[in-house]
């Protein structure tokens, strides 16, 4: 039976969850252990074959302890890496290791255990389509760096951040490049791997942010947007379903934006 890993037991995890892992064995991970526990037992309620582990995405031997955890249960042929932290959340130090490194050694540890015809998903930001472009040598660094020394980079050191939501950007972008350049390592296994960049999401993290400092912008993207509404986890879940599945076997490194229209209508003006 096919392994479905689904990292994160939030609201766009638990969407996926539902939507991927019908039939197969959904190993869930969350480094919240009571909100894994709830989540675990819902799905189980529903009829899922469920797995939940404790993990802490910004360590390296949780990670690397996961992608085995996962490969013993069968072939991996599905993971979806939600889990994540917003600016209203956590301090720079904490997006950095959570967003940035967490994201890395996901995509370097499940790379190797993907099976042959697998997929992957990584949710990433519309804020990373505001970040500023990488100048050729610093995308390169955040691209192909080893996760383990990726902290480490001048561009990756905190006091270059004075917020967090600025931090969370610079993640988040560096999110869809790492995935790009995972994509080739996947590809050598027959696997492919892409990402998503969810706007604001009605999770409790996106209630949260609206309710926080840049609340008021995030509303007027909204009420801007083709969509004139706040995403739901399902529409994030839908997304995914199609990245994970057949319909999408040419598609691999690329990033698709799920934002109803806000990043557009930002950079069309419609903001004033």
């Amino acid at each position: 039976m096919d392994v479905v890993v689904v990292i994160g037991a939030g609201g766009m995890g638990q969407a996926i969850a539902r939507r991927q892992g019908i039939g197969t064995r959904l190993l869930v991970a969350d480094f919240d252990k009571d909100q894994l526990a709830v989540a675990a037992d819902e799905l189980r309620g529903e009829g899922y074959e469920v797995t939940a582990e404790p993990v802490d995405v910004s360590s390296h031997a949780s990670v690397t302890s996961l992608a085995e955890r996962a490969a013993g249960l069968g072939p991996v042929r599905t993971v979806a890496h939600t889990a994540g932290v917003s600016p209203v959340q956590a301090s720079v130090p904490a997006i950095l290791a959570v967003d940035l490194l967490g994201t890395a050694l996901v995509l370097e540890e499940f790379g190797q255990v993907i099976a042959a015809g697998g997929a992957g998903v990584v949710i990433s930001s519309m804020a990373g389509h505001f970040q500023p472009p990488f100048s050729d040598e610093d995308a390169k660094l955040l691209a192909l760096t080893p996760a383990d020394e990726l902290l480490a980079l001048p561009i990756a050191d905190p006091a270059v951040f004075p917020a967090p939501g600025l931090a969370y950007a610079f993640a988040k972008r560096a999110n869809q490049v790492r995935v790009q350049a995972a994509s080739v390592a996947w590809g050598d296994r027959g696997a492919r791997v892409n990402s998503i960049s969810p706007g604001v999401i009605a999770t409790p993290m996106g209630r949260a942010e609206l309710a926080g400092d840049s609340g008021a912008m995030m509303q007027m993207m909204i009420d801007a947007s083709n969509a004139k509404r706040a995403g739901a986890p399902a529409d994030v879940a839908a997304a995914a379903a199609f990245l994970l599945g057949p319909e999408s076997t040419f598609i691999s490194g690329a990033d698709l934006l799920v934002d109803g229209g806000g990043v557009a209508a930002v950079r069309t003006g419609r903001l004033g």
